[in-house]
């Protein structure tokens, strides 16, 4: 119960100090912590991992998402 007290404080303080640059990194920490806590105790670790996953998941879909614009725009009928 103390470590997913921890995780919780530690999501919280993640998501008031953040900028708008870490996104996917909330949803990480959550399932990250969540499954860390289940696998051994290891919910800080589990919540750090899954932050550093879910950014690098949501900077991936933003990058593919304006690449996809990209060709939608450079195709024009004539």
């Amino acid at each position: 119960m103390k470590t997913l007290v921890a995780c919780a404080a530690v999501i919280f303080a993640i998501a008031t100090v953040t900028s708008a640059d870490a996104k996917g990194c909330i949803k990480g920490a959550v399932v990250g912590g969540v499954a860390g806590h289940y696998a051994g105790h290891h919910g800080l670790i589990g919540a750090a991992t899954g932050c550093v996953i879910g950014h690098h998941e949501a900077k991936e879909r933003a990058r593919q998402q304006k690449e996809q614009e990209q060709q939608g725009n450079s195709v024009q009928p004539k």
